[in-house]
């Protein structure tokens, strides 16, 4: 039987990283090159010229036209961390590369931090995750699926009804051949029209095919400008249908991860990030050697994300 290419490439082994990324000059240099990768330009007034100011903590930058000094991790998910560089590119490194998941309390061990700040840098960079992949949509030809996370709890409503679940859609390009290529998994407010319509406007590209399983406001990717078709099952349940093949797979892998890694999370307030790094590493799957950089690079590009702006459910999640 043929060796899986993707299960078997070679990746990026933690020897290696601690090679290329085990000093703090190291991870100095490494996070200059992916926030100024064509060299410091002034963040105030364009300049390209500076000078390099060696007594602070972290590299500091001072333009020499209008004298304003920029930190190397100003501006950043790094922003005001009182942590070694290493310390994040080694938490960079283990949440990227972390099949399932990585649970904070696990982290905290492998990094040797308390738990409130492997938590803190966990968040961090899942929130990372989830607004890199903001910026693309799905193409082609698309499966969704309606699901939950969570579960019932003892006492409590049974079925849709539940408390404690939270509705969220899967979806899943698919290339010419029939194989999966990129994901997305949201929460939702609900399984309504209204919701899948704005769902559908942020997360897939119009003019392509959205096949589902029938239900009812699934016919809202319409409105997004997208095409439907709907596969009814027929007395069968959906998930024997082979049409839904691989988002029925990817959600019985997210399944695994999330009780496989974490105890439990509160999913209404946290539910997008834990998603959105599940969908993240599945995205980039091809890549396994490059994931921790390309992590790198999605932490530099979003502003700081304070610990009081990450436990705001209605600003963050």
């Amino acid at each position: 039987m043929a060796m899986n290419r993707i299960q078997f490439q070679t990746g990026l082994s933690l020897p290696s990283f601690l090679e290329q990324y085990g000093t703090e000059a190291q991870c100095e240099a490494a996070l200059e090159l992916a926030r100024w990768h064509q060299g410091f330009r002034c963040p105030a007034c364009g300049e390209v010229g500076h000078y390099v100011l060696k007594d602070k903590t972290h590299k500091t930058f001072q333009c020499k036209g209008c004298r304003v000094q920029t930190s190397l991790i100003a501006g950043t998910l790094f922003h005001s961390t009182h942590l070694a560089l290493t310390v994040w590119f080694l938490a960079i490194y283990l949440v990227s590369q972390a099949k399932t998941g990585l649970s904070a309390l696990a982290l905290k061990r492998q990094l040797g931090v308390s738990y409130p700040t492997a938590w803190l840098i966990q968040q961090k960079l899942m929130q990372a995750m989830s607004e890199r992949d903001t910026l693309y949509t799905l193409q082609g030809k698309v499966q969704v699926d309606d699901a939950y996370l969570g579960g019932e709890r003892v006492g409590g409503k049974a079925g849709r009804g539940s408390e404690n679940k939270v509705p969220f859609v899967s979806a899943v390009s698919l290339n010419a051949e029939g194989h999966p290529m990129y994901l997305k998994m949201a929460p939702v407010s609900g399984f309504t029209r209204k919701a899948i319509v704005e769902w559908a406007k942020q997360d897939l590209s119009p003019d392509y095919v959205v096949m589902s399983d029938g239900l009812s406001c699934f016919t809202g990717v319409l409105d997004a400008g997208c095409q439907h078709q709907a596969i009814i099952a027929g007395g069968r349940k959906p998930k024997e249908l082979p049409e839904f093949r691989w988002i029925n797979t990817l959600l019985g892998n997210l399944k695994t991860s999330l009780g496989g890694s974490y105890h439990a999370f509160n999913f209404a307030k946290y539910g997008t990030r834990y998603l959105s790094a599940f969908v993240y590493r599945f995205n980039r799957r091809f890549h396994l050697d490059t994931l921790p950089m390309h992590l790198l690079v999605a932490a530099v590009n979003i502003k700081p994300r304070p610990a009081t702006w990450l436990r705001q459910a209605e600003e963050s999640c």
